[in-house]
């Protein structure tokens, strides 16, 4: 596996489901794209460009979002991510979200630490 570099992206697009609503996770109460799922879905981004192997992961360290728009049941929300820069094993992402007409769903803040698998597994164990 290579090492993740600045500048590497990834994007994909999911279908807002009646089990991804704030209902349904119970972080509030109307049926729009929960702000727990968002998160899961932006993180998916980022460890696609962080990678893993057989020895090395990695893990989330600290995640900041701002969820600025709703997106209802049916609707799709294209998440994208970019490696803006790596401090050691420290991955530092910049992420968003949108819906399908363009509006500005989320802007995050993530970052990963890349891990010994064997040891944090042993460590987790």
């Amino acid at each position: 596996m290579s090492s993740p570099e600045p500048g590497q992206t990834a994007a994909a697009t999911y279908v807002v489901g009646s089990d991804d609503t704030a209902t349904a996770f119970g972080s509030g109460d109307v049926a729009v794209l929960a702000t727990p799922r968002l998160v899961a879905w932006l993180e998916a981004a980022t460890v696609a460009i962080a990678g893993s192997n057989d020895t090395s992961t990695s893990v989330g360290a600290h995640v900041e979002i701002d969820h600025l728009a709703p997106s209802h049941v049916s609707s799709e929300v294209t998440v994208r991510a970019e490696l803006e820069r790596v401090d050691g094993r420290r991955l530092h992402f910049a992420a968003e979200a949108s819906n399908e007409d363009g509006t500005l769903v989320a802007r995050a803040r993530i970052v990963r630490v890349m891990v010994d698998r064997r040891r944090f597994d042993a460590q987790s164990g």
